[in-house]
């Protein structure tokens, strides 16, 4: 295996190397030795081989190009080749340009909370446009109700004893996925209208634990919004806003959403 590593290291930087191996300590010895002198290496044995793209197939997706051989060390390919002819720039102001020259609502720019944004199509939609709900208290009965409606009946929702020895908890506390579907509740409008469906959650964090006896709210706002061009649809960003009582950020997430593009006829 050194001798292997040195004959590939005399290229000094190649694309892929090909190593054909089922030894896992063989390919971990083998990859500590040579991955700086590639962009990718293949280990192929009888498991993938029916599978494998080949020594040098180029996948646009796949980050590889070896050093200083191609594309600064990753493949030419897809959005990773436009971004290497891209200038960034670091923008600074208050949240209203930002929001502005951004097309993404920032946090401390203007809202509307005049109508709700889920009767809204995307034409008739805005950046800043938002529904803010009121609180809802959780007790210890809802906590157990949906452990055991899910099965998700780990301690620190169901044994005080443990829960209290926990760094995070101190005692028994909500399911983080019980506060998020409660504030799809809080925030939904439910009757058909301008948003088609809602397709995923993204960037979710859960800051604060919530306990019993203690509330929610949320604040849904309309973060960005992109149109398709062959769809009658489009595509809305949601910056979703989880509170305490105390008025303590308990989640952050951003909830994506498909929305007509005009309201359809009566």
């Amino acid at each position: 295996m050194a001798e292997a590593a040195e004959l590939v290291g005399r290229g000094g930087g190649s694309l892929v190397t090909s190593v054909a191996t089922r030894d896992p300590e063989v390919a971990t010895e083998l990859l500590t030795r040579i991955a700086a002198y590639n962009g990718r290496v293949l280990f192929l044995n009888r498991d993938d081989a029916k599978t494998s793209t080949g020594h040098g197939s180029p996948v646009p997706h796949l980050v590889h190009g070896g050093p200083g051989r191609a594309g600064g060390g990753e493949e030419l390919g897809g959005m990773r080749a436009v971004r290497h002819f891209m200038q960034r720039t670091a923008i600074q102001g208050t949240p209203e340009i930002l929001t502005a020259i951004t097309g993404v609502w920032h946090t401390g720019a203007g809202t509307d909370r005049a109508v709700h944004p889920f009767r809204k199509s995307l034409a008739e939609l805005h950046l800043g446009d938002q529904v803010s709900s009121g609180l809802r208290e959780l007790s210890l009965e809802d906590i157990e109700a949906f452990a055991h409606s899910t099965g998700d009946t780990f301690y620190a929702h169901m044994d005080e004893t443990a829960a209290e020895a926990n760094p995070f908890f101190g005692g028994r506390v909500a399911h983080g996925y019980l506060l998020v579907s409660w504030a799809a509740g809080l925030f939904v409008s439910p009757e058909p209208g301008p948003v088609l469906a809602n397709y995923g959650l993204e960037n979710l964090r859960f800051v604060t634990p919530v306990k019993p006896g203690d509330a929610i709210r949320v604040t849904l706002t309309a973060k960005q919004i992109t149109p398709r061009e062959t769809d009658a649809y489009g595509e809305v960003r949601w910056d979703a806003v989880i509170h305490n009582q105390r008025d303590e950020i308990v989640a952050t997430y951003d909830v994506l959403t498909l929305v007509e593009k005009e309201r359809a006829a009566a």
